[in-house]
């Protein structure tokens, strides 16, 4: 039968004759009783086996282990196993080994087909669902967003699976998918086209809880912002800035952006800039080196280096780096100003001179010679009388 409307799908399926199928069946009981019995008794062994693999499935299924195992995974798609499918299984193998007339093969072949299909995307479904949920546990306080995101992948998971299993029976029934696989093909990009925003921050959220380049509590930085991350949604991460503003970001947008994370941090690097006169004493200058580093290591901080790196306008500029232990944003800004007021109450207590921007002028005589910026005063003679 065609569909003259729909050129694309071509039907060829009959329904079967049920009174010449019955004359058949009988005459088949009456010749293969033998070879009967035999496939009903092997089609009942292999029909227990299949419910005793799914009650094993059943009972075992997140009472073992770690409940997003591979082991529990399976015991998970083994427990979906469907009566309908036992019993097509069953009923397949007494017609294929019994030689079943035509008639009945072809009915049981019908339902077996689809049983096999049906089961398999049941199957690859729980696998599929399993393995994303194993790999993107919720052990990072993201519970609610993964929760979201799961129920919408296992929306589009289940969609596509029995889209797939819906394609593979019509086409084993002999109807002519071409047209509707088409069909669908142009009708998915149309809806992803117009809905293209929206599946770009989709994706990236989904990219966010697999790769988790960052995750909720992180304190991160991109552009000039520093930031805790408070939540991870479907279509955007809401954030709150140092400053404390509250700012949200799509997801998509967020992660175009280059991000550096400060909470895996096992230390964070503390830069000072010190300028000295060029009128401290050479034992001084030597020993300023050292003395930064008591400094730093009596606040129990870990001490870099310390040293000359340039010789200013008006200043012997050093440098000292060292290292933060501790993460937190806080307590960073907190050690960088116990340290920078204990450099300033050292250097106090040793007479060392901090430099500040000066500017001397000397003067000189035609000659090129530098001469004081006045006269020469001349002593007076005293002249008696």
């Amino acid at each position: 039968m065609a569909n003259k409307n729909d050129p694309g799908i071509d039907i060829n399926v009959r329904a079967p004759n049920l009174t010449e199928m019955w004359h058949s069946t009988l005459a088949w009981f009456q010749l293969h009783y033998i070879q009967i019995l035999i496939a009903v008794g092997a089609a009942t062994i292999i029909y227990l086996a299949l419910a005793t693999l799914r009650r094993i499935g059943t009972k075992h299924r997140g009472r073992h282990g770690d409940p997003l195992g591979l082991g529990n995974v399976l015991s998970r798609a083994a427990a979906r196993t469907t009566q309908y499918f036992m019993i097509m299984v069953a009923a397949r193998l007494v017609v294929v080994f019994a030689d079943a007339p035509a008639s009945l093969d072809k009915t049981v072949t019908f339902f077996f087909t689809i049983a096999v299909v049906v089961q398999a995307a049941i199957w690859a479904r729980e696998i599929i669902l399993g393995l994303i949920e194993r790999k993107t546990r919720a052990d990072d306080g993201q519970g609610e967003t993964l929760a979201n995101a799961m129920g919408l992948i296992r929306i589009l998971v289940t969609f596509a699976l029995f889209a797939i299993a819906a394609i593979v029976v019509l086409d084993n029934l002999g109807v002519n998918v071409t047209g509707l696989v088409a069909g669908l093909g142009i009708g998915g990009i149309a809806i992803g086209l117009a809905a293209q925003g929206i599946f770009s921050d989709l994706f990236a959220a989904l990219s966010i809880i697999f790769d988790k380049p960052f995750r909720q509590g992180e304190i991160i930085t991109y552009d000039q912002t520093t930031a805790r991350v408070e939540k991870i949604g479907l279509k955007s991460t809401r954030l709150r800035a140092m400053s404390g503003e509250k700012k949200v970001m799509s997801n998509a947008n967020l992660l175009q952006k280059e991000i550096t994370s400060l909470q895996t941090l096992i230390q964070r690097r503390v830069t000072y800039a010190i300028g000295i006169i060029y009128q401290t004493p050479e034992e001084q200058a030597e020993a300023i080196p050292t003395l930064l580093q008591e400094i730093v290591e009596a606040e129990g901080m870990i001490f870099v280096n310390a040293g000359i790196i340039a010789f200013g306008a008006s200043s012997l500029d050093y440098q000292l780096n060292f290292d933060v232990p501790d993460p937190d944003h806080h307590d960073y800004f907190q050690m960088r100003h116990r340290i920078g007021l204990a450099i300033w109450k050292r250097f106090n207590a040793e007479g060392i001179e901090f430099a500040y921007p000066t500017q001397m002028s000397f003067t000189a005589a035609p000659d090129g010679k530098a001469i004081m910026p006045y006269a020469e005063v001349q002593p007076v003679r005293r002249v008696d009388g």
